[in-house]
């Protein structure tokens, strides 16, 4: 499904509302012009709007209404206006259907440049698409090892990419978030790890449960599993038997449900002091559909509406961002929110950069050197950790009832050692079932 929004409220199409914006300044007749002159940067968006993995896109569509507002006038890049437009897709969580939309973007729709959104099984097969077919492109919400060895690249070797650049934080972000994290409640320091036989899965299996080891953390992992496993009693089995305190995953949400449930019929829920997830619980309707089970569950957060930086895109604060969002969509703010934000932010960014912004190598360069303010904080290409990818910080929450108003969950953050300049918001606790 494509989802463009071609009308506005009262009726009228987008294309008129930008054209009287422009009007106002003075500029009536600029967008017509501009096409006819290729002076309209087309982005396509891809996201999973639908699926398990739909909570990430849940937002998209509220953000990008934000950043329409914002562009209304157009651009400045490389002393010329551009008004622009955006096309967004879904890639209903299916990655054969993401490097398909990505695909109908560059050969339909002919786009400029493309963005995507939200873990590898979105972000990487529309980066190789675009990638082969000589597209910029710009992506986060995935560890960036994910993007980068696992479409390829090798340690030490020059990057295999020219057309395809990715922010995001990666396996030493998270190494850096449990060891403080985790050092602020007592345990045994057993850490049972439970992870997929995917992207995500392969490179924190790679790169963190080594980087767990050396922290002084005895590492108990479960072995890959397939997504949309139904019965992991094997592996509640093995977590119970070695006394692990300390449980860590990076599944599909929805998998989390039916793992967690059987921990806490088998007994492990019982036994464990911190429950660290990834990928999984970073939306309040997931902890929420687990009731009482969810209550004092960890995670990492990539953006919470406490975080101190602003959305230039959008025009907002991240406090701004999170009410607008809950006002407009009657729903809890959640963390993808910011994310989207700032690929947005940095997106527009390059545009500005860039000498040419219809020139394809012109784009690929703004990206390169790319420094930018965005709602997650500062984005930084030239600061590695590697060719096309930037870093990202992380800061510790925990999800508590209450906290988001009624019996609804809310995020405390626990630990910003990752992320110093975003500020503590509450004391991290043991889990306790049934506390």
């Amino acid at each position: 499904m494509t989802f463009q929004t071609p009308r506005t409220e009262g009726g009228a199409s987008r294309r008129h509302v930008l054209s009287a914006g422009l009007a106002a300044a003075g500029l009536g007749a600029f967008p017509m012009l501009a096409r006819a002159q290729g002076n309209t940067l087309r982005i396509g968006v891809v996201s999973p709007r639908s699926g398990p993995l739909a909570l990430f896109g849940e937002g998209d569509g509220f953000v990008l209404d934000q950043v329409r507002k914002q562009l209304a006038g157009g651009i400045e890049a490389g002393g010329k206006r551009y008004s622009v437009e955006f096309i967004a897709k879904d890639t209903q969580s299916n990655p054969v259907r993401a490097a398909a939309m990505a695909k109908e973007l560059i050969n339909s729709d002919k786009v400029d440049f493309v963005l995507s959104t939200s873990t590898p099984e979105t972000v990487n097969p529309v980066a190789d698409a675009c990638e082969a077919a000589g597209v910029p492109a710009l992506s986060t919400t995935s560890p960036w090892e994910a993007f980068y060895f696992g479409r390829g690249a090798k340690p030490g070797e020059p990057s295999p990419f020219k057309w395809t650049y990715h922010f995001c934080f990666g396996v030493g972000n998270f190494a850096k978030l449990y060891t403080d994290q985790w050092s602020k409640v007592p345990t045994n320091r057993k850490v049972g790890m439970l992870l997929p036989a995917d992207a995500d899965g392969n490179a924190i299996r790679g790169m963190l449960i080594p980087a767990l080891q050396k922290a002084g953390f005895t590492v108990v992992d479960a072995g890959p599993y397939q997504n949309g496993l139904t019965d992991f009693s094997a592996q509640i089995a093995l977590f119970r038997k070695e006394g692990v305190e300390i449980f860590n995953t990076f599944p599909f949400p929805p998998d989390f449900a039916v793992f967690w449930r059987q921990a806490a019929q088998r007994g492990l829920a019982k036994q464990v002091k911190v429950v660290q997830m990834a990928k999984a619980g970073l939306f309040a309707a997931e902890l929420e559909a687990l009731g009482q089970l969810g209550n004092g569950l960890h995670a990492g957060a990539y953006w919470h509406r406490s975080f101190p930086f602003a959305s230039p895109a959008t025009g907002m604060t991240s406090t701004q961002l999170a009410d607008a969002y809950e006002k407009a969509s009657g729903k809890a703010w959640n963390q993808q929110i910011g994310a989207t934000a700032s690929l947005f932010d940095a997106a527009v960014a390059t545009l500005r950069s860039a000498a040419d912004p219809k020139d394809r190598a012109s784009l690929a360069q703004a990206m390169s050197r790319l420094k930018a303010d965005t709602a997650v904080g500062p984005v930084d290409f030239t600061a590695g950790p590697v060719p096309n990818c930037a870093t990202t910080g992380l800061v510790g929450v925990q999800w508590l009832r209450g906290k988001g108003g009624a019996n609804k969950f809310g995020l405390e953050i626990v630990s910003n050692a990752d992320h110093p300049k975003v500020p503590l918001t509450a004391a991290m606790k043991p889990y306790q079932l049934g506390a």
